[in-house]
């Protein structure tokens, strides 16, 4: 069932920005009443200089960010949006009830998981990636006080950032997420937001899980960890390149065959030939959902595989996304648990839908049931 305390605070959320505005509202008449200037509005002022002005005059504090710029924000942050679609999907885990935007629209099966309000907030896509399409009108009309970028710091990234704040003339901020510490992201945005104890609830899985992972990993000589490629599109060709951003879970669990000296951090992958895959001959193959896993069987290309003959094929869970990738980021702490399990599952007390209801009761506030995992992961477990 749907967990209904997330409901609860959006609508208290909902109300709490509603008081804020009226309470602005009073203050900006009650200024003009007194004598307050008018030479801004006079002037004509855009929505951006107007979120400056509100954040100029709020009680305000300094925040480091993962770029290590310092940042004035407010005091108190209720209002959030997210700069692309990595920092959608953690603040939908984080603090969902204070989003007043995301950045795609969500399919019917994400509203099933993470609560149907939020798939009809506005959509004002993605700051910096292939597309690049924020809209930042739409950003000036959410009324957000703070734009957060989650990822990989990348070259050139605080000049970005610091552009990116000055057009929308509201904080703008960065917090890195890695897969081996998650745990410091949920702690920096706890520190953020004002939400220290959710943040650290977070932290803590991700660190444990982390942990269990490498732990156990640590056991399985890597001459006996399985030889894996992850394959994609509509013709299972494309592939995940080993020591690539995308990769990092197959790499942490198995032997990534897909060892190609160039990686992408497209999640599209690196097209390769039935030739190369078939000289690789992986142990076993991980689809992407949309991929070929329903018809591999009877595809005369991957007959002679190795994988394919054994039946050792799998396809990747993508409820509410990709548990791998695509994009990879808190998705990531549930495939590092899966993906070994899948794998090794001798190795694990706990088993893949063990982790996967805790996972979706902790990050999503939903309560899975086994009806509903078998359905998600009808294709990867093991056979």
């Amino acid at each position: 069932m749907r967990n209904t305390d997330k409901a609860r605070r959006a609508k208290r959320a909902w109300l709490v920005a509603a008081c804020t505005l009226c309470v602005g509202l009073a203050l900006a008449l009650g200024g003009c009443a007194s004598g307050g200037s008018t030479e801004s509005a006079a002037a004509g002022d855009t929505p951006k200089t107007d979120q400056a002005n509100q954040v100029d005059t709020a009680t305000t504090r300094t925040f480091t960010d993962s770029a290590g710029r310092t940042v004035e924000v407010p005091a108190q942050v209720d209002r959030i949006a997210p700069a692309g679609h990595t920092a959608t999907q953690i603040l939908l885990t984080m603090a969902p009830e204070k989003m007043v935007t995301v950045s795609q629209e969500l399919s019917a099966d994400q509203a099933k998981y993470l609560g149907s309000s939020y798939a009809e907030l506005p959509v004002t896509g993605a700051a910096f990636g292939a597309k690049g399409d924020l809209n930042k009108e739409a950003v000036a009309a959410s009324n957000t006080q703070i734009l957060i970028d989650t990822g990989e710091l990348k070259d050139g990234i605080v000049e970005d950032l610091d552009t990116l704040q000055e057009q929308l003339g509201i904080p703008v901020v960065m917090i890195e997420t890695k897969m081996e510490d998650y745990g410091a992201a949920y702690e920096m945005l706890g520190e953020l937001l004002g939400m220290e104890e959710r943040g650290a609830e977070l932290s803590a899985y991700c660190q444990a899980a982390y942990d269990d992972t490498v732990s156990t990993m640590k056991s399985i000589p890597e001459s006996d960890r399985v030889r894996v490629a992850y394959l994609l599109g509509d013709k299972g060709t494309n592939t995940i390149a080993k020591d690539s951003y995308q990769g990092q879970v197959v790499d942490l669990v198995a032997n990534n065959v897909a060892d190609l000296g160039k990686v992408s951090g497209s999640g599209s992958g690196v097209e390769i030939s039935m030739e190369q895959l078939a000289l690789w001959n992986p142990q076993t193959i991980l689809f992407a959902e949309g991929s070929i896993y329903d018809s591999v069987s009877n595809d005369a290309a991957f007959a002679n595989l190795d994988a394919v003959k054994s039946g050792s094929y799998y396809e990747v869970p993508g409820s509410p996304w990709n548990w791998l990738n695509s994009p990879p980021t808190v998705n990531q702490v549930l495939g590092m648990q899966w993906l070994p399990r899948l794998l090794y599952p001798d190795a694990f007390d706990t088993s893949i839908y063990d982790v996967t209801k805790s996972y979706f009761d902790l990050f999503y506030g939903y309560d899975l049931s086994e009806a509903e995992f078998n359905e998600i992961a009808a294709h990867a477990q093991p056979k």
